[in-house]
């Protein structure tokens, strides 16, 4: 199985990653099968073909794919006329409370299909409906589009909740990696514009504007993601240098998140990302926000899609749909 598994770049020399001894046992057999795959890392080919490569593998260690009552095809209109797909997922009949998920990859790859385990499990396990959105991708829609894409989605599932069988009045947004990115952002924009969210449930964001935190250091390379891979996403991404200072791509660079939902903040040890994520709970709860905020000890990055092999993405699942249920469901 871990022969198969090539979800983000590995780079096979760097072989004394997979005995780090903050490393869980399993997360180090993960590391092992990425490593004797020796498949050509994501950052040396096309977008398009990281894309296919990304999908083709997404779903090697997933859990099985959960049965859910009802599951729809959705598309929402964005501001410059396009229309992007969405997934709604439904474990049950009725008015429902809602997640609206958005996915990692760098904001260059990822899509509905390849986090559509995801979102059917946190479905399942919250009792919630999950809008998983397809937003529109690098290069060839570079910033700040995933972020207009993400916000106006939001806003559309607020005016079209009645129709969907959703409470306008009980919603939350997430997402993993670049997807949490764009949740913390949808988190402001919806602060600023009085549109109500219960809650923010963010697995191992991206908030900081450049990579400079000793988490980048310590966890440089061979850790699913490497340093080599996040500029060559962000590189996909920036139109130039200055978007780095935007908060609508740096989170922790927003003037103002007083008031902003309550946050669920999921964190992977051994993840360049974890400083960052550790940095946004601080300036969230020194505005007073309320934050909940869970380390898993020795996984590292995309951990989440690894419910197969590692018994913490499990728990993060679980911990995740509890914080729905008490947000939305309480």
């Amino acid at each position: 199985m871990f022969r198969q598994l090539l979800t983000f770049h590995f780079n096979p020399s760097l072989n004394l990653n997979l005995f780090h001894p903050r490393l869980t046992q399993p997360m180090q057999q993960v590391l092992a099968g990425i490593a004797r795959a020796r498949r050509p890392p994501l950052g040396s080919v096309s977008s398009t073909d990281a894309r296919l490569t990304y999908a083709a593998r997404a779903n090697v260690l997933e859990i099985a794919r959960p049965a859910l009552a009802r599951t729809d095809a959705l598309f929402i209109g964005m501001r410059d006329g396009h229309r992007i797909a969405a997934r709604h997922y439904r474990p049950t009949a009725g008015v429902l409370p809602a997640l609206m998920y958005f996915h990692g990859g760098g904001f260059t790859i990822g899509s509905i299909d390849t986090h559509d385990i995801l979102c059917r499990q946190l479905a399942a396990l919250s009792g919630c409906a999950v809008v998983s959105v397809d937003y529109r991708l690098a290069p060839e829609h570079r910033f700040p589009t995933a972020a207009h894409d993400a916000w106006d989605a939001l806003q559309w599932l607020h005016r079209h909740a009645a129709s969907l069988h959703i409470d306008p009045a009980r919603l939350a947004v997430g997402g993993d990696s670049a997807g949490g990115t764009l949740a913390a952002v949808c988190a402001i924009f919806a602060q600023r514009a009085g549109l109500p969210l219960a809650v923010q449930l963010l697995f191992y964001p991206g908030t900081a504007p450049r990579p400079d935190t000793p988490s980048h250091r310590t966890f440089a390379n061979g850790f699913v993601i490497d340093e080599e891979l996040i500029s060559w996403f962000f590189g996909h991404y920036l139109r130039s240098p200055a978007d780095r200072d935007d908060w609508r791509f740096a989170p922790l660079n927003a003037q103002d998140v007083e008031g902003v939902a309550p946050a669920w903040i999921g964190l992977a040890e051994c993840d360049p990302l974890v400083d960052e994520g550790l940095l946004y709970a601080d300036k969230l709860r020194a505005a007073g926000v309320p934050v909940d905020l869970e380390i898993y000890r020795g996984v590292t990055h995309e951990f989440i899609k690894m419910g197969r092999a590692i018994p913490e993405a499990v728990q993060a699942h679980a911990d995740a749909a509890r914080t729905l249920q008490k947000h939305l469901l309480g």
